[in-house]
This record gives structure tokens, sequence and C-alpha cells, in this order.
């Protein structure tokens, strides 16, 4: 048996809770996140919700406040901007995340001075991840795994332990599901101390239906994707549309030269042009590569500044979950 003691004394910690049309599911959440930590303070941000999730949330005991630009990224910049806390756990409303493993996630943050903990997902129903959404997650794990040598095994995951000097110095530019994996590349990209900790992942309730789209989030996943490589590889995707215009000209350009050795003349003045324009447009890709890359290093410079302009982990004492 397990007892969970924090002391009032200790990190404040709060408890992020999204949510859109959560009511099926969000008492049970901020009630088992309570008991898990029972000094925290839980936070539930209402993004429109039409069946009442935010008065759910409020007889269940939680501080509910309401940001009314729809989309998960919209309301996880208003939760970083409005709450002031040493340490945060951002979950979802759905059930499908496991409270009581926030003090472990807390405990490694802490005692290996951390930034960041992500609770990489393992499936406890059949139910829980549907394959499109499996496959996304592993594809764009990858692609992240090559452009900075390493990273998380589930970056699409949504619950996550940060410090105070994270959350307060990241610049959120995502509106919708792309938040998770624009935290995950920050933190990557200023080279942060994080960790991930397998965590176990259920199933929605059943009157509860999933806001994930296996198209419209494909594509989401897809443009995610794409627009990784223009700002973290921009001289290695744009060098290589470069060189793939400059050979599609060559390739174009074999018949009009072949004319030319043959009757001395250019019969095809069309083909000619296009070619030139092909390898005209690859000088300016490249170029327009190694200006974004110029661009992304004064970028990085400006977030590492706003990093170690916040404090760091106060050296405050976190009272560990007691085993009885």
């Amino acid at each position: 048996m397990t007892s969970h003691h924090l002391s009032h004394h200790a990190r404040r910690i709060a408890v992020l809770l999204p949510c859109y049309n959560e009511a099926a599911s969000i008492a049970n959440v901020v009630a088992a996140f309570k008991a898990a930590l029972p000094a925290a303070n839980i936070y539930v941000y209402d993004n429109n919700s039409k069946d009442g999730t935010a008065e759910m949330a409020r007889r269940a005991g939680a501080v509910v406040c309401r940001e009314i630009n729809q989309g998960k990224g919209n309301v996880v910049r208003r939760m970083f901007n409005d709450i002031e806390a040493d340490i945060y756990v951002m979950a979802d409303g759905d059930e499908t995340y496991d409270p009581a493993a926030a003090p472990g996630l807390i405990s490694k943050l802490v005692e290996e001075n951390l930034d960041m903990v992500v609770g990489s997902r393992v499936e406890t129903d059949v139910k829980a991840y549907r394959s499109g959404h499996r496959f996304g997650n592993r594809m764009l794990t990858g692609l992240v795994k090559y452009l900075f040598g390493y990273g998380f095994e589930d970056i699409l995951s949504g619950y996550r332990v940060m410090s105070r000097r994270f959350v307060k110095s990241f610049p959120i530019h995502s509106g919708g599901f792309e938040i998770e994996t624009e935290m995950s590349v920050h933190a990557l990209q200023l080279q942060l101390p994080v960790a991930e900790v397998p965590t176990k992942y259920g199933a929605r309730p059943e009157e509860s239906p999933s806001k994930l789209r296996t198209y419209r989030d494909g594509f989401r996943i897809l443009f995610t994707i794409i627009g990784l490589m223009s700002t973290e590889r921009p001289r290695l995707l744009f060098g290589t549309a470069a060189v793939l215009l400059v050979l599609l000209s060559f390739g174009l350009a074999v018949p009009v030269f072949y004319d030319f050795f043959m009757t001395g003349e250019v019969k095809r003045f069309p083909t000619a042009f296009l070619c030139m324009g092909l390898v005209l447009l690859a000088v300016q890709v490249a170029a327009f590569g190694f200006l974004i890359h110029s661009i992304r290093r004064g970028r990085l410079d400006t977030k590492r500044l706003a990093y170690l302009a916040q404090k760091g982990h106060p050296r405050k004492k976190w009272n560990k979950p007691a085993t009885a």
C-alpha cells in the first residue's frame, strides 16, 4: 500500500489539465490527482466545452479557468502564462494517463535536476492507441532522433512534468495537438536535461469520444515533419531540393545538347530556357537554406537567453511518497 504525503512548505506543484468536452471523465481525473498529489493545486482549463466539463471539474475541487481560442496549444499557452508554480504536471482530462505515476515523475525531475520528464505511454488496453496515431508517432519520433541524434520514445505523449524554468521560457507557437512535438523539440534544441519514464496508458471511457481524427491529424504530423526539417536542418532540406532541381535540369537538357552537337543548332528553346530557370531556382533554394540556417542560430541564442533568465530549481525539500 502506498500513501502520498507532500509538505506544504515544499515545492509548489501545479497540475494542468487542458479539457474539451471531458465531462464523462474529468471528475475522476481531478480526484485521482488529488489523491496522488494532495498538496498540489489542480487547474482545469476548459476550451469551449459544450457538455458541462467546467461544472464537473469545479465540483471535483479543481480551479476552473477558460480559454476561448480553440486548440490544445492555445490552452497550454494560456496555462503556462497564467499559473505560477515550481513544478508543473501536465496531463489530459480523458482518464487515459495514470495520476498515481505523478509522484515518481516529480521525484525524477527533482532528484536529477531535470527540466522535463515525459511519461511515455505503455498500453494497458488494446483500444488505448489507434494504429494510425501509433504510426505517425513512430515516424515523428524517428525523424526527431535523426535530426538531433537522440530523442524520446514517445514524442506525442501529453503526460509531462516540467520545471518552472522550462515552462516560463518556452515560446509556444502551436495552436493544436502539435504542442507536444513542439515542447520536445524545444528541449532537444537547447540540449536541456530531460528524461522519459514508462507510464500506464489506458483507453478513454466509452462515453467520451476521442478528439483525434486519423486523416486530419495525420496531415498535421506530416506538416510538422516538414516544418521540423525546414527549421532544424534547413541546409540539408533546401540543399537536397537544390540538387534535385539541378539533376532535373540536366536531365531535360540532354536532348537539347544532343540536337546542338548533331546539327549545330538549338531547336528546343523552351526546354533550354526551362533548364536555365531550374538552375537559377536551385541556386535561390540553396541560398534560402543558408539564410534560414543563420536565422535559426539567432533564434536558438534568443531561446537560450530566455531560459537562462529564469531561476533554476529552488532548493526546497521534496517529500517522496512513503511506502507503507
